[in-house]
């Protein structure tokens, strides 16, 4: 198994552990197989007349010692093989949810939330039921499988091979089946992902669907990927339908084998009526390890593929990375430069695949200064935002921050410097308090107050019955626009980062409230450099240079007073919105 490694250390870890388990389940199978010698003796002692009451009483006695050391060490070994596989799956899940939390934006912009959750729940549990009862059905297959033989050898050696005839059987078919049930599992779990994604989506947007009556639409869609789910899962049980009746057929064809040929030794007298018995009992727990042994084939596909897909995942490279020598960045000091700057969403850095949202880009931004951003839909406002974090890289070109190329420094010193309010502002499903802080203990109440006051949303927080306290749902669902905005406004300023990054900040509050945000944001203009990216021009006017972006270009840049003057882009939407102004008022 190419990936094993990822579970191989919890296997050293955890060895003596492992080890204990596996001596204790070896014990419990000593002593089941034990309780046949018991009841052969007592059954040959019925049979020839020479056994008591009391004596009965002392192999009863003996069954239920054994059953109650059974019942111990099968507590032992459950506690340390099963829980070891429920620490492989804690780790495996931290692991996979730290790693995804390094790839870059562009991973999940080509993979599905819903896959990803498929890996976290079905696929780690596959390999968890792999690795606790994997072992347990590894170990009774070989241990108690062989030694169930080497008693029953013991009784009779030819009865003995006349029931292994159907084991090479049980081999072939184990391997006939093993690679298709590995196969059909991928498929099975690639529906699920599928599956899991539509339930997703719709539950996501039930509010849109609902708006439009989309339910019957929405409710078909699920039913055609339940059908196609449930078509491959048939198709599994197909074959695990096939593979688990097969191990049974053969089990009861040596059980047939036993009851006519051992039946007849005993009329003959070439065995005692207890080995009779004893042997019968011994062929029933023969049965697990064979039933074990298709099983264990059952769990293995299903984890090996699992864990495939789970190191397919933990193998992807961010592509966003700190540089092996990265140079020290603990402040900003000095500039923001933008070099011949392009980028593109392609898969390439091909020309011809790229269809460029930023090219040729150059820029200089003085720290304290602030930048106002404005465009057409589509010219690479938000997009010439996200590379300053470093959220992508650019194809070609370089930005630096105070001479230093971003890409040479670490990205977490990068991005501390960066207080950043997207266009869509993310809340969790928690409390104001915790949107904006982050549940951050080092910030003070007063903080966090100061933090409201300058978003424009203390009055409306202290609104709530429950203020800061309350509860906003699943993003911000009890929220409006605006009021969310505002919390993502809130929570960049709380953080008295270098450089405030804003993307459209005001575009969801009226204009009253617009502009008291617009006159905080300029008070802090004197301790941070601003970029902020607006479609009202009245918040940008005061900005101390202002780019015009569009089709990933920039067409003009000056201050107000000098666009207004060359009668371009922005001219004319500044004075299209002094009309509507007025034509409000």
């Amino acid at each position: 198994m190419k990936s094993f490694h990822l579970i191989k250390p919890y296997f050293s870890e955890n060895r003596f552990s492992i080890l204990i388990g596996i001596i204790c389940l070896v014990i419990v199978d000593l002593f089941q197989l034990f309780i046949p010698r018991v009841v052969k003796w007592a059954v040959d002692d019925l049979t020839a007349f020479r056994i008591d009451m009391f004596g009965l009483f002392i192999y009863a006695m003996e069954i239920v010692g054994l059953a109650l050391a059974i019942t111990i060490f099968r507590y032992v070994w459950r506690r340390c093989l099963i829980g070891l596989s429920r620490r492989v799956e804690e780790g495996i899940r931290d692991r996979l949810f730290s790693h995804l939390q390094i790839l870059s934006p562009k991973y999940f912009d080509k993979t599905r939330t819903g896959d990803l959750m498929a890996h976290a729940t079905n696929d780690i549990n596959h390999i968890r039921m792999a690795t606790g009862m994997g072992m347990v059905a590894l170990t009774d297959a070989l241990f108690l499988g062989s030694a169930a033989i080497l008693f029953m050898a013991y009784i009779n050696v030819r009865l003995t091979l006349y029931v292994l005839i159907p084991a090479p059987l049980i081999i072939f078919g184990t391997r006939f089946f093993g690679s298709r049930m590995h196969r059909l599992y991928g498929e099975v779990q690639a529906s699920f992902s599928d599956l899991t994604e539509v339930v997703r989506e719709r539950f996501t947007g039930i509010r849109i669907i609902k708006a439009y009556n989309r339910e019957a639409e929405s409710t078909e869609r699920l039913e055609r990927m339940s059908e196609e789910y449930i078509g491959k899962n048939i198709r599994l049980v197909t074959i695990t339908g096939s593979f688990f009746p097969m191990m049974v057929f053969l089990s009861n064809l040596s059980m047939a084998i036993v009851i006519f040929i051992g039946g007849r030794q005993t009329i003959l007298a070439e065995i005692t009526p207890g080995d009779f018995v004893a042997f019968i009992s011994y062929l029933s727990i023969l049965t697990w390890p064979m039933m074990a042994l298709g099983w264990l084939t059952n769990l293995i596909q299903r984890g090996k593929a699992s864990l495939d897909r789970i190191d397919t995942i933990l193998k992807t490279e961010p592509a966003i990375a700190d540089p092996r020598d990265p140079q020290p960045m603990r402040e900003y000091q000095d500039r923001i430069v933008l070099e011949k700057v392009s980028f593109s969403y392609g898969e390439t850095d091909e020309p011809a695949d790229r269809g460029e949202a930023l090219s040729d880009i150059d820029l200089t931004l003085q720290k304290g200064k602030t930048l106002g951003i404005i465009g057409p839909p589509g010219g690479g406002k938000t997009t010439l935002l996200q590379l300053i974090p470093r959220l992508y890289d650019v194809n070609t070109g370089s930005i630096r921050i105070d001479g230093k190329d971003i890409r040479n420094v670490r990205v977490a010193d990068l991005r501390s410097l960066i207080s950043f309010v997207p266009q869509e502002p993310f809340l969790f499903a928690g409390t104001i308090r915790e949107n904006i802080t982050f549940n951050d203990p080092g910030i003070t109440e007063e903080q966090l107050i100061q933090a409201a006051r300058e978003a424009a949303l203390l009055e409306t927080i202290e609104g709530f019955a429950k203020g800061f306290e309350t509860v906003v749902g699943e993003k911000g669902v009890i929220l409006s626009g605006g009021q969310k905005q505002r919390i993502g406004l809130a929570r960049a300023l709380l953080r008295d980062a270098s450089i405030l990054m804003l993307d459209d900040p005001i575009s969801q509050v009226d204009t009253e409230t617009g502009n008291t945000i617009i006159e905080t944001i300029r008070k802090t203009a004197a301790r941070r450099t601003i970029l902020i990216v607006s479609h009202r021009l009245s918040a940008l006017k005061a900005a101390d240079e202002i780019i015009v972006l569009k089709n990933g270009r920039i067409t003009q840049s000056g201050t107000h007073e000098t666009l207004m003057e060359k009668d371009g882009y922005y001219a004319r939407t500044y004075r299209l919105q002094e009309m509507e102004e007025a034509l409000n008022v």
